[in-house]
């Protein structure tokens, strides 16, 4: 399998480390290749980073509940950059509140995310849906 290559990071003014932490070791040990930008990671710096390691798709995380608002406008940023293709993903507590999940999970496809994750999913249903997505065997 040639070596897929994930950018992952927490969004937005977010300085939640450990989820972060503990799905760069599952990537890693599942066979991806891993650039983790950390927290407070911009739009822009998710991008430049998906460019420059010609990565095959961008893990956008966020625990503090401002994900849906951080998130917005990134689909269309990717398309301007070159990234038409790239997997947007994006997990954790992306919204404020209890929501409906499958309500946020469409509004979050509707910006142009390929998937998203609610708060506490395993990083094993992430790496699924990854290989799914990547087609890895």
């Amino acid at each position: 399998m040639d070596q897929k290559t994930l950018v992952i990071g927490v969004i937005g003014a977010d300085v939640h480390a450990v989820g972060i932490s503990i799905l760069n070791r599952a990537f890693i040990d599942a066979g991806f290749n891993v650039v983790n930008l950390g927290v407070m990671v911009s739009q822009e710096e998710y991008i430049a980073a998906a460019i420059e390691t010609n990565a095959d798709a961008i893990m956008v995380s966020s625990l503090y509940g401002q994900g849906e608002l951080d998130c917005r406008g990134m689909r269309e940023k990717c398309d301007e950059a070159g990234l038409k293709n790239i997997l947007l993903y994006a997990g954790g507590n992306i919204v404020i509140g209890k929501q409906v999940f499958e309500e946020v999970e469409q509004r979050f496809k509707a910006m142009g995310f390929d998937r998203a994750f609610p708060p506490g999913t395993a990083p094993e249903t992430t790496i699924e849906a990854l290989k799914e997505d990547l087609h890895i065997a």
